[in-house]
């Protein structure tokens, strides 16, 4: 089912004109959830997102994929982008991540750190206390740290009057 949702989901959103960041399925007793990431050079919006919800969702009730009732969501990555691939991980280097593992590394599942290195089988980050090398194997979801750089306004300074 897998190799036949992933051609799906590539077929329709790259015929519709976008590219496919990524996607989750995460299956339960009873329902799903697909989530779908599209990207365009052009950036994405509401309209955008509906358009292939729309397309994808026909195709998924013809396909018949998903067993059970199911959720889907069509977004763009944003700014906060769950990373996906090596490729990904590679093109944020010297940014923050927020890395969840399925299996403890170094006694802990949850990591925060500026991405030091990424190569086909790992990641590096740095940490407060120290680095850490965390296989792409057990990672559950790496996401950028969006941190909204400010920059002081420049306005009218008053002064008090005696």
């Amino acid at each position: 089912m897998q190799e036949r949702l992933n051609a799906l989901i590539h077929t329709t959103v790259t015929g519709l004109g976008y590219a496919v960041w990524g996607y989750e399925y995460r299956s339960y007793a009873e329902s799903a959830l697909l989530r779908i990431f599209i990207d365009s050079p052009n950036g994405i919006n509401v309209d955008d997102c509906g358009r292939v919800s729309a397309q994808i969702g026909a195709a998924l009730d013809v396909e018949d994929l998903i067993p059970v009732a199911y959720v889907l969501e069509v977004s763009s990555p944003g700014v906060d982008r769950v990373l996906f691939t090596p490729e990904h991980y590679q093109r944020y280097i010297g940014e923050k991540l927020k890395v969840r593992t399925q299996l403890p590394v170094q006694s802990r599942r949850n990591f925060v750190g500026v991405l030091k290195e990424a190569n086909a089988e790992a990641i590096t980050l740095e940490l407060e206390d120290g680095s850490c090398e965390i296989p792409y194997a057990v990672i559950d979801r790496g996401r950028l740290v969006y941190e909204m750089k400010t920059t002081p306004k420049k306005g009218k300074r008053s002064s008090a009057h005696s």
